[in-house]
């Protein structure tokens, strides 16, 4: 039986004037309804990041105490940085701190990295023993070490009263407390590198690796020639990570020595705090945070561009 011809359906004839009205009216609903949603996200972005950037840069050219009327002031706040002791001191133990933390941490994880990588047993428990330091809050971490590292009733003091050395100040030291903190963010902030590292060495070409050991490569010939060029980019990350983490540090110091002892700790977001909310000189502090935050936008700019040049090095080879 012969197949009867199927009718030709003609497409909808778009310059109808009630089917444009339906289209717009049905794009309007559907852009009210996603603004619907979106909206919340986007007043808590616009309250808490966007406002305040704007509020606190115009504070920092203003002389203000957060209770009685401001006044403008311009750059004042600026050259009085430039000439303030308090805060080159600041800044010289935050950059002792980040040159002493940063490159520790990122050494430690790699080897620690290089260790767990092999097939040993327990392994599993291991990376998460490493890991477990990092998920505990830097305040538990000061209170905790502040029993421990205690001059009169702390533990590493009877131990080391045991083994025959005298006393430790610790914290309370002016020339220990610093490196003492850099000790306790090792002991917390290592475990990510750790992490990290693992899975990057899950992505280390095996080609590259079992080419070299036919060619008689030694086990320090891999690492130098394999696997850390493999590693850049990641290595890069991990440097602007650490970097930005050093230089905010706040809650460690504010739960341990309170920029103390006779300013040995005083970082620059605690040196931040203690003008704002302490000394009632917001305008002063906010132009030191617009300080630290210039520094940390040229810091993560620079490590972007040797973010790139790794990942194009390691491309190449």
């Amino acid at each position: 039986m012969p197949r009867l011809p199927t009718p030709l359906t003609l497409p909808p004839d778009r310059t109808d004037p009630r089917r444009k009205r339906t289209l717009r009216r049905r794009r309007r609903t559907e852009s009210a309804t996603a603004w619907a949603f979106v909206s919340p996200a986007v007043l808590v972005i616009l309250g808490l990041s966007v406002v305040p950037v704007i509020w606190s840069l115009l504070l920092s050219f203003r002389a203000s105490d957060l209770v009685t009327p401001s006044r403008w002031v311009g750059l004042d706040n600026y050259r009085a940085l430039a000439q303030d002791p308090h805060f080159h001191e600041a800044v010289r133990n935050t950059l002792v701190y980040t040159l002493l933390y940063v490159p520790l941490s990122i050494v430690a994880g790699l080897a620690l990295a290089l260790v767990l990588n092999r097939r040993i047993r327990f392994v599993g428990l291991y990376r998460t023993l490493f890991f477990v330091p990092f998920v505990v809050s830097a305040t538990a971490q000061g209170v905790l070490f502040s029993f421990v590292l205690d001059p009169q009733f702390g533990a590493a003091n009877s131990v080391l009263h045991r083994l025959g050395v005298s006393a430790q100040g610790f914290l309370t030291d002016p020339s220990q407390a610093l490196y003492v903190l850099v000790a306790i963010t090792l002991w917390s902030g290592t475990g990510l590198c750790t992490v990290v590292y693992l899975a990057a060495l899950q992505d280390v070409p095996q080609e590259l690796t079992e080419a070299a050991r036919l060619d008689g490569a030694r086990r320090r010939h891999l690492l130098r020639h394999v696997t850390l060029p493999a590693l850049a980019p990641v290595s890069v990350f991990l440097v602007l990570w650490q970097t930005i983490q050093a230089l905010q540090v706040f809650d460690l110091v504010y739960v341990t020595t309170k920029g103390g002892p006779l300013g040995s700790t005083t970082v620059i977001v605690y040196f931040i705090w203690e003008q704002a909310f302490k000394n009632f000189t917001a305008g002063y502090g906010a132009a030191a945070a617009y300080v630290l935050a210039l520094a940390l936008f040229v810091m993560a700019a620079l490590l972007r561009i040797a973010r790139g040049r790794a990942r194009t090095e390691a491309a190449a080879r």
